[in-house]
């Protein structure tokens, strides 16, 4: 009885009887299938892989699967070729003076609302200047009250130069809108002007961000993903930082009331930011 190769007995998937035969002279085990011929192992393979190719045609959830076969996918050539996408028109550089080179995917809209916002700031800006002023009088004085709405003026100010800047990175057209004059008295009998200013301008800086907000969603609506990373990052958290620190103010003032402690307030901005420098 001739034995059978090892290797052909670990492909059949059928039982098999295994005789040992050991020899005293040498301790060596031999293994011979005394019932199964080469050919039936050789047949039921074949038929085994033939049944396993049919199940993975059959169930889609079948995912392993043996093949002897390699399979070399054809190469589909060159995946970007720039010469041949420069083509469209979108690429085309512009030549006429008056339109912007570098302009790229930036709507009318989102222009639009870039002029607007602009507006926005230097309005709110103007405001701040003018509680700068009206603080800075020689027969109001309070001093620490005109260093922070001149500060806040120029912090608005900085705020539309920087999307002024914004708009023609992007190869939009600035367009400066009129802006309103400001009032100039802030006194306020029940409240006090320190409280009555520092409540207007909470509510100034929240209207500012409600706007931010709103030129957030035109950047959403337009699909320009960068014009929204570009107020999330310049703008909104700044100003709901603003807002908080304007809140406490508010809330402070509340309690000191409109005699001295509004003084003591006062000193307080004044001298903010010294232990600093």
């Amino acid at each position: 009885m001739s034995a059978t190769p090892i290797s052909t007995i670990f492909l059949s998937p059928m039982r098999v009887n295994f005789h040992s035969h050991s020899h005293s002279h040498n301790n060596k085990s031999s293994f011979t299938c005394p019932t199964t011929t080469t050919a039936a192992l050789s047949s039921y393979s074949s038929s085994l892989n033939h049944s396993f190719s049919s199940q993975r045609k059959s169930d889609k959830k079948f995912t392993v699967f043996a093949s002897n076969e390699i399979v070399n996918a054809p190469k589909s050539g060159v995946v970007f070729e720039p010469f041949e996408e420069l083509k469209n028109d979108a690429f085309v550089v512009p030549v006429a003076p008056h339109v912007s080179l570098a302009r790229q995917r930036y709507s009318d809209k989102c222009e639009t609302a870039i002029n607007e916002q602009i507006n926005v700031e230097y309005n709110v800006s103007y405001v701040y200047h003018a509680m700068f002023a009206y603080f800075d009088r020689d027969n109001i004085a309070l001093k620490g009250l005109a260093k922070f709405f001149r500060e806040s003026s120029e912090e608005e100010r900085g705020h539309a130069e920087k999307l002024i800047k914004y708009q023609n990175i992007r190869g939009g057209n600035v367009k400066l809108h009129s802006i309103i004059f400001p009032p100039s008295e802030f006194a306020h009998a029940e409240k006090g002007d320190a409280l009555y200013a520092m409540e207007l301008a909470l509510s100034l800086e929240k209207l500012t961000n409600e706007k931010l907000l709103s030129l957030h969603s035109v950047a959403e609506c337009n699909n320009d993903p960068q014009m929204a990373d570009f107020i999330e990052s310049e703008f909104l958290t700044e100003q709901v930082e603003a807002i908080k620190k304007i809140a406490e103010y508010v809330a402070q003032l509340r309690m000191v009331g409109k005699g001295h402690g509004v003084w003591h307030f006062d000193q307080m901005l004044l001298h903010e930011g010294d232990a600093a420098l």
